[in-house]
């Protein structure tokens, strides 16, 4: 998602309703799409979004609430009347806004069942409230689709005649809503106690952008688009660690007469370390293989290996711990289900194109090359193009 430079005008308040329970997709707020939980997701937009002042939490749950703080939002205990499964989202946006020393121009209510959310999008339309334009503003998709709707008779034309079919360049749009976000005016919300009053608009956005997420079918769906639908991020981390069969080899191996196994490595991929290596960046291979050319590929490349490893999850997080590295800077490249708990440590899991489907469906970013053809150099390459942009900068 894009960050925007500059002097921060936010005169907006977001709130974001994150309950701990959900009845269709348990811990749905904590779901990962793109390798984030949708709760993080919700925050980073809108603090990407100019115009926004502050993000709250609403939840009554300890683990969203410390992932919330951790993603930069401020938290709002809901207390267990407001929590239940009839609770209204506006009765959760009126509690936290109490909390604030005086209300903003404008509140957001943000849902993180909606994973894609531009913040332009958002700024456009908080714009539209503060500049006087509307009172209150929804995410839409913009649809020129016949609709129907039940009747008595049989079923019949929901805003044009069944006798005549316009062209689509012939009727007017109508829009709906996506559930990604609300902006209303704030004396107008606690006038009403509902989102929708005065002048409504509808703000248009992306259809790929327009998904939301109810069901474990719809979770599938919003991590297949993920890596469609998201802008790309600057890999930028401190540390990376791969997997070895599958992501330095082409998980395939050659078994000669005496049982001897082989694989194929890419030179490349060599490179790509060396590379990574003399800009200071530490990288670890992380495998349960215990075949001797795991050991013998990392010191050919001259980088630290821990192989033949059972619970790789747990060895990671005691070399992150024992390292006093950040896992949230640290980037992990996997490829099969025993990969899924190192992928889960880090803030930036990793997966190369062809990889397990639980493991794309984890993975921040898919890389474009294979496993043994490039995918190492790829992830090494982004990361030390973003470090030397950066030090450029400074």
């Amino acid at each position: 998602m894009r960050l925007h430079s500059g002097l921060h005008t936010g005169r907006a308040v977001c709130v974001i309703p994150a309950r701990g329970g959900s009845k269709g997709v348990p811990g749905k707020n904590l779901a990962r799409v793109g390798g984030v939980p949708l709760v993080t997701r919700a925050i980073r937009a809108a603090l990407a979004a100019r115009t926004v002042e502050t993000v709250l939490v609403s939840t009554d749950d300890r683990e969203i609430a410390e992932v919330a703080r951790a993603a930069g939002a401020r938290v709002v205990e809901r207390p267990d009347e407001l929590s239940g499964d009839t609770a209204s989202s506006e009765s959760a946006v009126l509690h936290a806004i109490a909390t604030l020393p005086e209300p903003p121009e404008a509140t957001v209510l943000i849902q993180c069942t909606s994973p894609f959310l531009d913040p332009d999008d958002l700024d456009a339309a908080i714009t539209r409230v503060l500049d006087g334009t509307a009172d209150s503003v929804f995410a839409a998709l913009e649809c020129h689709e016949f609709q129907w709707a039940e009747g008595p008779d049989g079923v019949a034309g929901v805003g044009h005649s069944a006798a005549f079919r316009p062209r689509r360049q012939d009727r007017a749009p109508h829009f709906r809503e996506t559930g990604a976000f609300y902006v209303m005016r704030t004396t107008g919300l606690l006038e009403h106690g509902h989102r929708f009053f005065g002048a409504i608009a509808a703000q248009p956005v992306p259809r790929e952008h327009a998904v939301e997420i109810d069901s474990h079918a719809d979770l599938a769906v919003a991590r297949a688009l993920a890596p469609l639908a998201d802008r790309p991020e600057p890999l930028d981390v401190d540390a990376v660690v791969t997997d070895f069969d599958g992501v330095h080899t082409d998980d395939r191996a050659g078994v000669g007469q005496d049982g001897t196994e082989t694989v194929t490595v890419s030179r490349e991929d060599g490179m790509g370390v060396a590379l990574l290596k003399k800009a200071g960046i530490p990288f670890l291979i992380l495998s349960t293989e215990t075949n001797p050319v795991v050991r013998a590929r990392a010191e050919k490349l001259g980088v630290p290996v821990l192989h033949g490893v059972a619970d790789k999850a747990a060895v990671l997080e005691k070399w992150l711990r024992d390292a006093g590295w950040d896992p949230a800077r640290v980037a992990y490249v996997g490829n099969d289900v025993n990969d899924l708990g190192c992928l889960a440590l880090v803030g930036w899991p990793v997966a190369v194109p062809g990889a397990h489907p639980d493991v794309l469906a984890a993975a921040r970013l898919v890389l474009t090359r294979p496993g043994g053809g490039g995918a190492v150099r790829e992830v090494c390459d982004l990361v030390r193009t973003h470090k030397t942009s950066s030090q450029s900068e400074e």
